[in-house]
């Protein structure tokens, strides 16, 4: 989320309803969730049941946020 001068960079998991994972880092979490939900974005294949978040946590700093 951007507010001002304040930057935050989501690193988040999804998960199907068959098992797979995805994981995936954003400036706009709710706006990216919502893009995986509707799949308005290429990411989980149509055929696998609709990915829902199973964690996420912010950081100030993408290179934090991407680091292993």
């Amino acid at each position: 989320m951007r507010d001002g001068f304040h930057y935050k960079f989501w690193v988040y998991i999804l998960s199907s309803g068959s098992g797979t994972l995805y994981v995936g880092v954003t400036g706009f979490f709710e706006r990216r969730i919502y893009q995986h939900k509707y799949d308005t974005i290429e990411g989980f294949h149509p055929e696998i049941p609709m990915p829902s978040p199973v964690y996420y946590e912010s950081h100030q700093d993408v290179q934090v946020a991407i680091a292993p």
